[in-house]
């Protein structure tokens, strides 16, 4: 084990859990309380509670903190495996630029939307080709968004275009290819019952939704482009608690 991972807690996978927990919790401590990150070897110090009231608020603020890490904390390593990824794909669109990236877009939903032409009825078509223009533009503005915005606009427009980008895809490719159905459609459905079943059961929401939607052909880009945008926001919040425990540079 080297030095420095001693000094670190320890090494490999353990190591780095205490690590980040240790910076969530100074984090969390911190909001109230002054003096509490990163002042192990400072001239300082970490602040100390003095009185009782102080280690009452103290105290009781950083069991707060532990509670909140049960929950935080898995959302953190979520984020960890959601920048390596957006990582992968943001040195991608590097190399082929915002112009190649739209290029690439336009090429694949293009074909799509001529199969969808070709083989099923104008309306449906006009569905397919309104998807296909939604993914066109989505995967542009992620590629533009991600480059010159900073962290809230990734967050807030970047994670969710790119969730589009990337769900829209496998939809109208099943909805244009039967023989997709059983692979993307049928999980679809099945999605939909358990999140109206499961989570939008609150104020008769599915009940509403049950009798004035159904879910067939162009309804399911629909649902997965609804979708696209609270799962990107999740995600880029995720990636946010991560940059906070351990910045990218590291």
């Amino acid at each position: 084990m080297s030095t420095r991972s001693q000094r670190r807690g320890g090494g490999g996978l353990v190591g780095a859990i205490r690590t980040d927990i240790r910076r969530l919790h100074g984090a969390w401590m911190e909001l109230v309380f002054r003096r509490q990150r990163g002042r192990g070897h400072s001239v300082m110090g970490k602040w100390k509670p003095e009185t009782l009231p102080q280690k009452l608020g103290y105290y009781g603020w950083s069991v707060l903190g532990v509670i909140g890490l049960l929950v935080l904390y898995p959302l953190t390593v979520l984020g960890f495996a959601t920048r390596f990824y957006a990582a992968k794909l943001d040195s991608t669109r590097t190399r082929l630029g915002i112009a190649g990236v739209t290029g690439i877009a336009l090429l694949i939903w293009g074909t799509l939307t001529a199969i969808a032409y070709i083989r099923i009825p104008f309306d449906a078509f006009l569905a397919i080709a309104a998807a296909s223009t939604v993914a066109i533009v989505s995967t542009t503005l992620a590629a533009v968004t991600s480059k010159f915005g900073g962290r809230a606009l990734s967050v807030l427009l970047a994670y969710p275009f790119a969730m589009t980008a990337l769900f829209l895809p496998p939809v109208v490719a099943a909805l244009v290819t039967p023989s997709l159905h059983p692979y993307v459609l049928d999980p679809s459905y099945d999605f939909a019952v358990w999140v109206l079943d499961n989570v939008l059961f609150v104020g008769g929401i599915n009940d509403y939704l049950r009798s004035n939607f159904s879910l067939e052909g162009p309804a399911y880009a629909a649902m997965w482009l609804g979708i696209s945008f609270p799962l990107g926001w999740f995600l880029g919040s995720a990636v946010t608690m991560a940059n906070l425990v351990r910045p990218s540079e590291e």
